[in-house]
Formats: C-alpha cells, sequence, structure tokens
C-alpha cells in the first residue's frame, strides 16, 4: 500500500492553488481562476521516475470536513504517510479551524500514528507589518493546539519562494534513501571542487538533495540561507550554465528525473570539466534514484 499525502484544511485557504503551482506548472497569476475542490481529488503525481506521491486534495468546506471525521475517518486517515494542513494567515474563524485541525490529528493518531505533520501558515504576502512576528505568534498557537504530536510549521505564499522551501521538505521525508543521495552528492561537489552541489526534481523543480557545505557551515562563504528554494523557483527560466564574478553556475540533467546545479567559487575550475564530470556521474545517480521509490 502506497502512503498518502493528505492536503487539508479550511475551504479558501488556498490548498489548491499551491498543488497546481507546484505540481502543474501554472504561473500564481492563474491561480484564482481554480475552481474549489469538490470532496476528494485523488491525483497520483509522478515523482522521481517510480515515485508516485499519492497525493489526496480534500474539499474544506464543513460538509466535507464533518463527512472526512465521521463517515469516512478510516477511509480517509489510513495509511497516511504526511498530513499537510493549511491555515490561511488572515482566516476570521480561527476557532473553528483549530477544532477540525484537532480532530484530524486525533484521527491521524489512530489510524497512521507514526505520518508527519506539516502546517502551512499560507498567504503570508496578505500580512501588513512585521511578518515574522505574525508567523512566530502563529507557530506558537499552532504548536500549543498540537499538543504532543511533532509539527513542522512554515510560513507560505505562492508569490515568493517560501512555498518551495516547505514543499521541498515535505516531498524530502518521503523519498526512503535522501540521505544517501546527500551523501554522494557531497563526494560529488568535493570531486569537482565545487562550492555546493543542488539536485533538483526535473519537473516541479523541488530540491531533493544537497551537498554538505565544505569545511564547516558554508565553507566560510556569505551564502543565502534562502538560496535553494529561492533557486526553485527562479531555475525554471535558466537552462544553461553561466558565469559571474563572483561565481560559475552550471545547470545539467543529472538523471532522466533529475537536475543537477554546481556552484564553483573556484575560478580556475572550468565549465567544461564540471560537464564531463556530470556525465560521468550520470550512472551511480540513476543507480541511487532507482532506490528512491516509495514502497
Amino acid at each position: 500500500m502506497k502512503k498518502k499525502v493528505l492536503l487539508m484544511g479550511a475551504s479558501g485557504s488556498g490548498k489548491t492553488s499551491m498543488r497546481s503551482l507546484i505540481f502543474s506548472n501554472n504561473p500564481a497569476s492563474l491561480t484564482s481562476r481554480l475552481g474549489a475542490t469538490i470532496d476528494v481529488e485523488q491525483n497520483h503525481v509522478r515523482f522521481l521516475g517510480d515515485l508516485i506521491l499519492n497525493l489526496w486534495d480534500c474539499g474544506g468546506q464543513d460538509s466535507f470536513m464533518d463527512s472526512y471525521l465521521s463517515t469516512q475517518r478510516s477511509t480517509i486517515f489510513q495509511h497516511v504517510g504526511v498530513l499537510i494542513y493549511v491555515f490561511e494567515i488572515g482566516a476570521r474563524d480561527t476557532a473553528k479551524d483549530a477544532v477540525y485541525y484537532r480532530d484530524c490529528l486525533d484521527a491521524l493518531q489512530k489510524y497512521s500514528p507514526d505520518a508527519a505533520v506539516f502546517l502551512l501558515v499560507h498567504k503570508m504576502d496578505l500580512v501588513v507589518g512585521d511578518k515574522a512576528t505574525v508567523f512566530e505568534r502563529r507557530t506558537r498557537e499552532l504548536e500549543a493546539e498540537s499538543g504532543t504530536v511533532a509539527v513542522t510549521v512554515f510560513g507560505t505564499s505562492i508569490y515568493d519562494e517560501t512555498l518551495y522551501k516547505a514543499w521541498s521538505r515535505i516531498v524530502h521525508t518521503i523519498i526512503p534513501n535522501a540521505a544517501v543521495l546527500s551523501k554522494h552528492l557531497t563526494t560529488f561537489a568535493q570531486a569537482c571542487s565545487a562550492t555546493e552541489a543542488i539536485l533538483f526534481e526535473r519537473t516541479t523543480f523541488l530540491v531533493i538533495a544537497t551537498s554538505s557545505p565544505p569545511d564547516g557551515p558554508e565553507g566560510g562563504l556569505d551564502l543565502s540561507p534562502t538560496r535553494y528554494e529561492r533557486t526553485s523557483e527562479l531555475i525554471k527560466a535558466l537552462k544553461h550554465s553561466y558565469g559571474m564574478p563572483e561565481f560559475t553556475a552550471v545547470l545539467d540533467g543529472m538523471t532522466k528525473n533529475t537536475y543537477i546545479l554546481l556552484i564553483v567559487h573556484d575560478p580556475t575550475i572550468e565549465t567544461a570539466a564540471l560537464k564531463i564530470n556530470i556525465r560521468l556521474a550520470r550512472p551511480k545517480f540513476e543507480e541511487l534514484q532507482s532506490d528512491s521509490v516509495l514502497a
């Protein structure tokens, strides 16, 4: 039985918009045309070739939520690998949101106690004032609502890179050998004298794995902490290598389902040599990817 990824939250919280942005490559400007989800939309998203994400987008209208938590309780909450619960930052009825969320957690603990739980505080672009303060306050509230259940909270918006950061972390948890990929990516980056190597899924450009920085945190370089998700957001317009005064970046296909981005600060390293190394490493990463199928 393949584990499900449940996408839940109140009606209008932005669940379908974020799904279309990540998995259907729809621009944020067009998501307003999407209709509300009716009951449950099941999507089998092919990810990393043979890895299938069994994504259940659950409509958030009260009648549907009541049904999920009563007559459909076992059907919805059995065999769940990840629960993603979306909270709209500007929601008016937060008390009702909290009741449904706690009921969902109770059902999850009964039927899928090992499932990972991610909470997305969505539409952060609508916050007026200090976004960090608002997000920290909401995070504390959600952690308190979650009781003893471990949760990971992200602030997200379809208009910036935060959505890619959240979904990259979510997907990373359901790739069985993600740690092994990162280990081999680090070895490969060192062989290329690269500052960093990043592996992206080819269709969504979500980050699958990254190399460890050389010689401790960031290798002594001033690297942006949001560089991965910003790259995911921008990379669809970048399909070649380019040089800048500070570094060289090479983007190339690593396997049939992934891209690799190499960042090199050493000016003596030739772009052609990096591309040769990528070509030579492809068979090994194809082998590693074949071990990433989620049973």
